[in-house]
């Protein structure tokens, strides 16, 4: 500790020199203090002195310069896998309880001489304080993203050395010996598992879709592996309940072998639907718990019902149903209309073709639609008339033949440009001769071509009636469109894309509901449960006054019963995580005077990929310790680490100097020193009778 001056430091003598002039000039002559001791008046003039000269020194603005040394032992950082796949195996109590009480002992020893940090890590990194606590029952494991956190961590630390307890298996993230890049100080590694093969039967992986529709086949890709069982067999096998949909033997023909099944299921129930896929087990398997999977699977009724009807057959009827039905998500049925008497509410859209008001089915046909809210995609014929809010097509019985001419900036869904080109050679359609104009709210998706001139005359437009969404094809004959695309590409792709397009677009209904509850309908046992609500007023308005809760009810009936939390204007539940198994919600909300309830399905599946490979990957520790120049060491060697680690030169303390200068009139006991001078001068010239 030293001062610095902004001026010269000879400055310091006027200092003393000015305090001594005032203290004698003051003193020396002063008639007051003729009859006090000498000693007296010799302390009030130091007294009056110090206090001169300390401020005439602070009028220098001294600078006081402090150097501080920190001294940084070195940091060790034990991280510890707390994957599954650790106690998998024969020597799953000695990591319970001896291993547990060696690395503790070997932290007690290093913390003598070192800083140290504990953690453990398998999907989740966390810190740890008492290595007995571990419960290895962390369901994947991601070494790439120790590394990135202890970069992150400690990047300016003095750390000596990690100290990696693992097995070498990993099953998320990347290789970490290509993410430890960063890591710049040695790694040691302590060999964890088995690397013996083992016998066991193992479902490796079962690949499925997460949703399928009621009456399709779903497929399963199932990957099974077998250790050690040469000339064995086991049967695979497919549950639902009580019923067995699926069995297969499979003969064992190498000691490492794996064989991918497929396998075709039939979606037959709407919902949340649980298969079991199994291995029968053998004798000596090593362990059970990866012979078998849970499968859910959403099962949702999602064909759109679409009906044709009119008044004769036709050959557009043909080709229209054709297209349709090469999607399986739609259901089709034709009917003329004097052979039609089931109720229009079952269907998503109504195709009318050729339809006659003059009718008598044809008219209450119409009156039905125009009273409800279902689409509709009419086509007009020669003799075809639709009338009331539909449209009016001309009454004549002339038609033209005119060609499409596609509108270019049609917004309301996208054509691809094969369909684009193939526009410009389908050939003429019979339209009615006469006007029809689209009004403000339609969209034209093709023009009428005449001859060589392209007119202002829709060909197809889609327009809205309030809730109803409605097409229109101002003419008949896209037979020919049909066999046109077959004759040109040898399929009908682009046809039934025309097709399915307009067909989605009308049948697709707007979700209305003033009360949604989101989320997924599949979780994996180590992810939270998250569910997201929107409410809506009368003016379909988000808004978040009103309280939102949600039951879960399990496969015992058992109930569980959360509140959403409110967001910006919306509503957020968090529900941890929960045991695996098939669950119901109930989500109610309370809006003025009504209530609002939403009811779903959703499953927690377990994960079990720890479990498919338990042959520890030591080859792999090796690697990381060799390129950070670190060493290899096995759980009966940790009496040895820590000598290792101490007889290492590198790791040595730290000390960080830290200048700092500050001024040194901001010290406090400068101002109690001279309030103490002046207050005991005082105090002595009162006593004596001066003032």
């Amino acid at each position: 500790m030293n001062i610095v001056f902004d001026y010269p430091s000879w400055f310091s003598f006027l200092c003393l020199l000015s305090g001594f002039a005032y203290a004698f000039v003051l003193y020396r002559k002063d008639k007051k203090f003729t009859d006090s001791s000498i000693w007296l008046v010799r302390t009030m003039a130091a007294f009056r002195f110090c206090v001169v000269t300390i401020l005439c020194f602070l009028l220098l603005s001294p600078l006081l310069k402090t150097i501080n040394r920190t001294v940084e032992k070195p940091l060790i950082i034990i991280a510890q896998d707390a994957s599954e796949s650790i106690r998998v195996g024969k020597d799953s109590m000695f990591y319970k309880n001896e291993y547990a009480k060696k690395i503790q002992k070997l932290r007690d020893v290093l913390s003598e001489k070192y800083e140290l940090r504990s953690y453990s890590f398998g999907d989740q990194i966390k810190e740890l304080s008492l290595f007995d606590s571990l419960k290895f029952n962390e369901k994947q494991t991601d070494i790439s993203a120790l590394f990135d956190e202890i970069e992150t961590r400690y990047s300016n630390r003095n750390v000596g050395a990690i100290i990696l307890a693992s097995d070498g298996l990993y099953n998320k993230g990347s290789n970490p010996v290509f993410t430890s890049d960063k890591i710049k100080f040695p790694v040691y590694a302590i060999a964890l598992g088995d690397t013996t093969v083992k016998k066991d039967l193992i479902l490796t992986k079962v690949d499925h879709n997460r949703l399928a529709y009621l009456g399709n086949e779903f497929p399963l890709e199932i990957v099974v592996s077998a250790k050690q069982f040469k000339g064995k067999s086991s049967t695979l096998s497919i549950t639902k309940g009580a019923s067995i949909l699926f069995t297969q033997i499979i003969n064992f023909n190498s000691e490492l072998f794996t064989v991918t099944v497929p396998v075709l299921l039939q979606a037959k129930e709407v919902g949340l639907q649980h298969y079991k896929v199994r291995l029968a087990p053998l004798a000596d398997e090593m362990s059970l718990s990866n012979n078998t999977r849970d499968v859910f699977i959403d099962v949702l009724d999602a064909r759109q019902k679409i009906l044709i009807l009119s008044d004769a057959p036709h050959p557009d009827i043909s080709a229209i149903k054709q297209s349709i039905e090469s999607n399986q998500n739609y259901e089709v049925e034709s009917f003329t209309t004097d052979n039609f008497d089931k109720p229009l509410k079952k269907y998503n859209l109504v195709i009318l073709h050729s339809l006659s008001a003059s009718k008598t089915a044809g008219s209450k046909i119409i009156n039905e639609i125009n009273a409800s809210e279902i689409p509709v995609w009419a086509f007009s014929g020669s003799n075809a008339m639709l009338q009331n809010d539909l449209t009016a097509f001309s009454k004549t019985n002339k038609t033209n033949e005119v060609e499409p001419v596609l509108e270019e900036n049609f917004p309301l869904f996208t054509i691809s440009d094969d369909l684009r080109k193939a526009f410009k050679d389908f050939p003429a359609v019979a339209s009615p001769f006469g006007s029809f104009q689209s009004d403000n709210n339609s969209n034209v998706l093709l023009y009428q071509r005449i001859g060589i001139v392209d007119t202002e005359t829709p060909l197809m437009m889609f327009t809205e009636m309030g809730a109803r969404k409605m097409a229109i094809f101002n003419g008949e004959g896209i037979w020919r469109w049909h066999l046109q695309d077959y004759a040109a590409n040898g399929n009908h792709n682009l046809f039934d894309e025309f097709i399915s397009k307009t067909v989605q677009f009308l049948s697709v209904k707007v979700d209305k509901s003033f009360f949604k509850v989101l989320g997924k309908n599949n979780f994996f046992e180590n992810e939270a449960i998250e569910f997201e609500a929107e409410v809506y007023n009368a003016s379909y308005e988000l808004i978040n006054d009103a309280e939102v809760s949600m039951i879960f009810t399990n496969a015992d009936n058992k109930k569980f019963n959360y509140s959403f939390s409110k967001t910006t204007n919306a509503y957020r539940l968090n529900a941890g995580m929960m045991p695996v198994g098939e669950y119901k919600f109930d989500a109610k909300v309370k809006v003025g005077e009504k209530i609002y309830t939403q009811r779903g399905e959703f499953s927690i599946t377990a994960l079990q990929i720890e479990l498919v490979n338990t042959v520890a990957d030591h080859q792999l520790l090796f690697s990381l310790t060799k390129k950070h120049d670190g060493e290899l060491l096995y759980p009966n060697q940790l009496d040895e680490l820590a000598a290792k680690l101490i007889a290492r030169n590198d790791i040595k303390s730290v000390s960080f100097s830290e200048k700092k200068l500050s001024d040194v009139i901001n010290l406090k006991w400068i101002f109690f020193l001279l309030l103490l001078f002046l207050s005991a001068e005082w105090f002595m010239r009162k006593r004596n009778g001066a003032y």
